[in-house]
């Protein structure tokens, strides 16, 4: 599994790099703008940041997903399973390898983005101001809930969650289209439709799940739904691959 692991890391490293390097080009630019008090930059900077944050974690899944499917399709992906492993570890090791990769950038964009607000905030004075006017507006909007680092962790682990089980959402739809119609025309609009049933059910069943809970409850719990949905369809990929797809 740890050989596995590894060989679908080198897959998508060089990818994870360049964000890693754009994200720390956008992160000296907005340091040096503070420092010489330029507000546009200073705006200009944090807008870049946040668009890395949210492009660089969707990214790193979209690569995971067009990488499956390319191990589906392709004479590379057949020499994969060629090996003495069992689809399980196959496709564990994808899981395993793109959700330590969406948490750690994760986790990362939450702390480099939380040191740069209180930076900004803190230079120019106004954390406090900002935020009675934001808890202002989530009681105008009737949510029970106040801005505050345990709401923002609450909303990365939920975003993180649901974009993990998004994936391996896609990785079961391509399987079941590929054992339908390995090789037919239309594999690919089939793999789509099935990835939006599957998306359907899944948010339909996130909903009832929360519909009468408070705000950081019903966050904690569509986490934990997104989790446990996360591996039933692992389970259920890998049984198909096992049974449908393996040579």
């Amino acid at each position: 599994m740890k050989n596995l692991i590894k060989y679908e890391f080198r897959k998508t490293w060089f990818t994870k790099l360049i964000i890693l390097v754009i994200t720390g080009c956008a992160e000296l630019a907005f340091l040096v703008s503070l420092y010489l008090d330029k507000n546009s930059y200073n705006g200009m900077s944090i807008m870049i940041l946040t668009m890395l944050a949210f492009g660089g974690v969707l990214f790193i899944g979209i690569q995971s997903i067009l990488t499956m499917h390319q191990d589906m399709n392709t004479k590379q992906g057949y020499m994969l399973y060629m090996t003495p492993n069992s689809c399980y570890k196959i496709l564990g090791s994808k899981v395993i390898e793109n959700g330590l990769s969406i948490f750690v950038a994760g986790a990362f964009f939450f702390a480099l983005g939380a040191l740069d607000v209180t930076l900004l905030l803190g230079h120019y004075g106004q954390l406090g101001q900002l935020k009675e006017m934001v808890n202002d507006f989530l009681k105008s909007m009737r949510i029970n809930a106040a801005l505050d680092g345990r709401l923002f962790a609450l909303l990365t682990l939920n975003f993180l969650c649901s974009w993990l089980c998004t994936v391996i959402t896609a990785y079961l739809a391509d399987v079941i289209s590929t054992c339908l119609l390995n090789g037919k025309k239309y594999n690919g609009w089939v793999s789509l439709l099935i990835f939006i049933l599957l998306s359907w059910g899944l948010s339909a069943l996130q909903h009832a799940c929360t519909a009468r809970l408070v705000w950081d409850t019903a966050l904690i719990v569509d986490a934990a739904v997104a989790l446990g949905c996360s591996v039933l369809m692992y389970i259920a990929t890998a049984f198909l691959m096992d049974r449908h797809l393996s040579v």
